[in-house]
C-alpha cells in the first residue's frame, strides 16, 4: 500500500513498508542513544540525567552528559548517516553492492588528506579531507578506465588504491610526534573519542547543506540503478548525474571521516541493510542515513562498554563488516562479475 503526500506543487509517496522501516528505525535509534548516554565508567540513570537536562545535577554529571556524552552520540549519528547516504548513493549509481567509499579507496583518500591538512597547516581537517577523496576518486577511476568503466574492475582498482593510501597514511603518522601519532593512529582505525560539540555540529551542518542536493538527486538516481539506455531514454544527462552523485558523495564522505574517521564497513553495510528493511528498488538515502547512524552508535557504545580498555569503536565495524565484504566478494567471484 501507497500513500501520496501533496505540500502545494510537491508531492510525496510513501509505502507501508517504508513507513513501517522508518519507525522501526527511528524506536532502535533511540533505544541506542538512551543505552549510550547512560553506559560508561559513570553510569547515570534517568533521573539523574533529567536533573542535569533541568539545569541541576552535580558538576561532574553535568560534566559526563552535556561536554562529553551528549556530543558524541551527536557525532556519531551524523558521521553514521554521512557514511550510511554515501555507501547508498555509489552502491547505486555504479550497481554494485561492493563499490562503498570504504572499499574503493575514498575514506582512505579522505583520512590521508586529512592527516596531510593537519601535518602542514595544523588545522583545516575539512578541507584536506575533500581534497584526499577527490583525488582518491580520481586516481581510481584514472587506473580502472579501459574503454569505459567496468565495475569488478573499478572495485579492485579501489581496493588495492585503499591499501596503499592505508600505508601513505601510516607513513605520515611516522612523521609527527609521538603523542599526537597515538592519537592519530587511533583516528584512523576509526574512533569517536574526545569528540565536542565543534565536531557534532560540524557534520550535522554539512548535512543540512547537502539536504537540498540529495533530496535533488534522488529521483534520477533511482533511475541511473537501471541500463544506461534506460536512463538516457528517458532524457537523464547521465554522466552530469554521476559527476553530481560521485561529488555530493566525496563530500559526505569527507564529513563522515572528519568527524569519526575512516570506520570500516559502515558506508558498505548501511545500503544493503536499507535495501532490505525498504525492499522498493529505489535508492532508499533516508532508511541507509539511519542504518549507518545506528551502525556507528552501537559500535562506538559497545567501545566505550569494554572494560579496562578503551577501542575504537572501527574494532566493532570491522569485526561485522569484514565478513559481509567476504561473503560478498565470494559470490561475486562464483558469478563471474569480478
Amino acid at each position: 500500500m501507497t500513500w501520496t503526500l501533496r505540500f502545494a506543487a510537491l508531492s510525496v509517496q510513501i509505502s507501508r513498508s517504508a513507513l513501517l522501516a522508518g519507525l522501526c528505525l527511528m524506536a532502535l535509534l533511540l533505544a541506542a542513544a538512551l543505552l549510550a548516554v547512560q553506559t560508561g565508567n559513570y553510569p547515570l540513570s534517568s533521573g539523574q540525567m533529567a536533573a542535569v537536562l533541568q539545569g541541576g545535577g552535580t558538576g561532574i554529571e553535568q560534566m559526563i552528559l552535556l561536554d562529553h556524552r551528549l556530543p558524541r552520540i551527536a557525532a556519531a549519528l551524523g558521521a553514521g548517516a554521512a557514511f550510511g547516504l554515501a555507501g547508498a548513493m555509489f552502491q547505486t549509481m555504479l550497481r554494485n553492492p561492493l563499490a562503498a567509499p570504504d572499499v574503493i579507496g575514498f575514506n582512505a583518500g579522505a583520512s590521508c588528506g586529512a592527516l596531510a591538512a593537519m601535518i602542514l597547516t595544523g588545522g583545516m581537517m575539512l578541507a584536506g579531507a575533500i581534497a584526499g577523496a577527490a583525488l582518491a576518486a580520481a586516481l581510481v577511476l584514472l587506473l580502472s578506465w579501459k574503454d569505459g568503466l567496468a565495475p569488478g574492475r573499478l572495485i579492485l582498482t579501489g581496493i588495492g588504491t585503499s591499501l596503499t593510501l592505508a600505508a601513505a597514511a601510516d607513513l605520515l603518522v611516522s612523521r609527527i610526534d609521538p603523542q599526537t601519532a597515538s592519537d592519530m593512529v587511533t583516528w584512523l582505525t576509526g574512533s569517536l573519542h574526545s569528540r565536542g560539540w565543534a565536531d557534532a555540529a560540524r557534520v550535522w551542518a554539512g548535512l543540512a547543506l547537502l539536504a537540498p542536493v540529495l533530496w535533488r538527486l534522488h529521483f534520477p538516481l533511482a533511475r541511473l540503478a537501471m541500463d544506461d539506455g534506460i536512463a538516457t531514454g528517458l532524457g537523464l544527462p547521465v554522466s552530469g548525474l554521476r559527476l553530481a552523485v560521485a561529488g555530493a558523495g566525496i563530500l559526505l564522505t569527507a564529513l563522515a571521516v572528519t568527524a569519526a574517521g575512516p570506520l570500516p564497513f559502515v558506508a558498505f553495510a548501511a545500503g544493503p541493510i536499507a535495501r532490505r528493511l525498504v525492499p522498493s528498488g529505489k535508492p532508499a538515502l533516508l532508511a541507509a542515513a539511519a542504518a549507518g547512524a545506528l551502525m556507528t552508535l552501537l559500535a562506538d557504545t559497545a567501545a566505550r562498554m569494554m572494560p579496562g580498555v578503551q577501542l575504537p569503536a572501527g574494532v566493532f565495524t570491522a569485526l561485522t563488516g569484514a565478513p559481509v565484504l567476504l561473503w560478498l566478494l565470494l559470490a561475486h567471484f562464483r558469478k563471474g562479475t569480478l
